[in-house]
Order: structure tokens, then C-alpha cells, then sequence
């Protein structure tokens, strides 16, 4: 009895370990987006995560959400804080609590030049 229940357990925590692993590094897409950084807020009640927005639009109407989890990647934005940005982001299937808000995770940010003001 004490061996089905001990392989049992190992089976689940393999299961939760496999799980845990592809959704941790197997992106699901990756691109480059760009647009007015409009926010970048470190927020949450027990766990604090560092979450963002861009403005894709004129109006505003289509806003790009996003997660930072590398340090260097978050004092660029803060930098960048209303200024145009290229970002570059992995999305990924699915996300956990302690990671961020969305399934998107920014991996480096660079300074663009509005098309707006030209």
C-alpha cells in the first residue's frame, strides 16, 4: 500500500513538474510590437508584479497589456514612461499568479520615434 501511494505521489509531482515546465519555457508566439508606453505599475496584495500598457492607437483604443519580470527590462520602461517604444515580448500558453496579470512577458524595450509627431 505504501508503494502505490509513493508512486502515486512521484507521478503527480512529475505531472505538476512537466506542466510547470512547458508552460514556463515553451512560448506559444513571439513578436516585436510598438506604440506610446502609457503605464508601468508594480502592483498586487500579497505578491507585487511589475505590469504595463501601450498605446497602439491614436485614440488609445487599442491597448497592448504586458508583464516585466527582468530587472533591467523594468528601469528601461521606467525611463521610457510616455515616450514611443519598441518592445519585444514572448507570449506564453498560459501563466501563473506570481509571474504576472498576462501571457505576455516583455524581454527588451528600445526608444522609437514617434511616426505621430513627424
Amino acid at each position: 500500500m505504501k508503494k502505490i501511494l509513493g508512486l502515486t505521489v512521484l507521478g503527480l509531482v512529475l505531472i505538476m513538474a512537466a506542466y510547470f515546465s512547458f508552460v514556463y519555457f515553451v512560448p506559444y508566439s513571439e513578436g516585436i510590437r510598438s506604440g506610446e508606453l502609457i503605464k508601468i505599475s508594480h502592483k498586487g496584495v500579497l505578491i507585487k508584479t511589475w505590469e504595463g500598457e501601450i498605446s497602439q492607437g491614436i485614440s488609445g483604443a487599442q491597448i497592448f497589456s504586458f508583464s516585466v519580470i527582468k530587472d533591467d527590462v523594468i528601469d528601461k520602461l521606467k525611463e521610457y514612461q510616455g515616450s514611443y517604444v519598441k518592445v519585444t515580448y514572448i507570449e506564453r500558453y498560459r501563466t501563473f499568479f506570481w509571474l504576472g496579470d498576462t501571457k505576455y512577458f516583455i524581454t527588451s524595450v528600445e526608444k522609437e520615434n514617434s511616426p505621430h509627431l513627424n
